[in-house]
This record gives C-alpha cells, structure tokens and sequence, in this order.
C-alpha cells in the first residue's frame, strides 16, 4: 500500500511538472485572433467596449502613442511606459532607447547586426539559426504581448527567399497593431487567420519596392483596419495608393508625426492618416 501511494505521489509529480512546463511553453492568447468563419472566407470578429466596461477602464490608462520616425521605423510607446521600435535600423531613431526592437532584413535600412547594446529585446523576423524556417516570436513585456506572422520575400536577385520577411503583431491595451514590414507578396488565407484583427495597419507604399499598390490596396481592404498608417517610401506612389480607395475610407495628413490611440478613440470610419515626416 505504501509503495503504491508511492507510486502515485511520484507519478503525479511528474505529470503535474510535465503539465506546467506544456503550460508554460504556450504562447499568450492573441485576442486579436478571433475567427468568426472558417476558411476560405475568414472573417474576423470585431471587437466592441461594453458600456460597463468604461468605468473600470477609466482607472488605467489605455492610450498607445505611435510616433513615425522615418522610412518604415514607428515608435510604440504603451500606456506602461514600454517603449518599442519597428525596423529598427539604428540611424532613425528618437531621443529614448527602445525596450524592443523588430527588423526585417530585405534592405539595411530595415535591420542592424549591431544594435544599442541598452535595447532589452531584439527581434529578427527570419530565421538566424536555420535560414528560411520561419522565425517566431511570442514575446510578452510589460503590458505589450508582441508575436510574427513570417512571409516569402524576393531577393536582391529576384529568387524568392522564404520566410524572410515578418508581419509583427503588438497586442496593447486591446488594441491590435500590425506592421507589414517589407511584404513582396499577398497573404495567403492561412496567413490572413494566423494575423486576424487588426485595428491599426503601418503599410508600406512605395509601388513596388515591396508590392505594386494595386496589390497593397487589396491587402488594406481586406484587413479593413481602423486606422491605416502609410510607411516606406513617398511621392507619387502615395496618390496612388490613396486613389485605390472608394467613399468606405477616409484620408487626413497629419501635421504632426505621432497619433494617440485607445480602443474607444479608434475612427468609426477607416482612416488613412498620413503622419508628418512621411
């Protein structure tokens, strides 16, 4: 009887270990990856503030600042403080040093192999160890929880070059932020589910560098984010891109190069905000 008590306590030790160390490789849960139907037509379940809910959140602070830095570098500031920066490449930068910072690496001015050695966090958005396995990141700090979504590039030479570019996804105070990086090509109905919501979008718009804006125009549309922040490149592609989209979508320039943003300030109406400095 004792030996079987034994037994018993040592196999329960095990298993209840086995399913603490499962439990703690999880990733967090994306509450932006919330599928209302199923493939192939994905749509994404909105996400709406219960009126009872805007007394309990008047007590925390909920506004994401989001400052354009140049080329496709934003800055993220959270309502914690935290402080990160997209394609970071080391010379677009603010007066403050980011706690993480995202790169992909398509052109230099999307990545650094030598970074501020104070940046807490450094995320590549391919693959160093095994080059063309996707990376993946699930990375929670502070009150930002900030994962990938890897897609197909174009090389210099034109080849394509697999997983060598990220979609990062920064979940913050219910919002959903996505950054396109420099995507070459459109998503595929698994990548769309693997995104899911997103109420805020930094796209590139340059013509071509990355997709034509034909192409991009599609992506936007489909995202149908609240607010859509143009990134990388300027010029006449802008118009472009811009002219793709009907009465659904509003346009404003910015005289200003950052935006204050919460769950309950996002546009009714999707806006295309084109941030000063751009």
């Amino acid at each position: 009887m004792m030996l079987r008590k034994l037994a018993l306590s040592v196999f329960c030790s095990l298993t209840c270990a086995a399913m603490a160390s499962a439990a703690d490789e999880r990733p967090p849960v994306s509450q932006c990856q919330l599928v209302a139907e199923t493939s192939p037509a994905f749509r994404f379940a909105s996400f709406r503030l219960p009126e009872r809910s805007s007394l309990q959140l008047a007590k925390f602070s909920e506004n994401v600042t989001i400052t354009f830095l140049g080329h496709s570098t934003f800055e993220i500031t959270t309502p914690e403080g935290l402080i990160i920066d997209t394609d970071y490449s080391g010379w677009l930068r603010s007066s403050h040093v980011p706690d993480v910072v995202t790169m992909n690496k398509a052109h230099s001015s999307h990545f650094t192999l030598t970074p501020d050695p104070g940046i807490g966090h450094v995320l590549h958005g391919w693959n160093d160890d095994q080059p063309g396995e996707p990376a993946r990141h699930n990375l929670v700090v502070k009150d930002a929880y900030i994962r990938n979504v890897p897609t197909d590039i174009r090389s210099w030479g034109g080849d394509l070059e697999p997983n060598g570019n990220s979609i990062f996804i920064f979940e913050v105070a219910g919002l959903c932020i996505g950054h396109l990086g420099h995507l070459h090509y459109e998503l595929t109905e698994a990548q769309f589910a693997a995104i899911g919501r997103l109420d805020v979008l930094m796209v590139p718009v340059d013509g071509g560098l990355t997709m034509g804006a034909d192409s991009m125009s599609r992506m936007v549309k489909r995202l149908r984010s609240a607010l859509i922040l143009p990134m990388h490149r300027r010029g006449p592609a802008l118009d472009q891109f811009i002219g793709l989209f009907g009465p659904g979508f509003d346009t404003r320039f910015a005289n200003t190069n950052a935006v204050t943003v919460s769950m309950r300030s996002l546009p009714k109406k999707p806006l295309i905000l084109v941030l000063s400095g751009f």
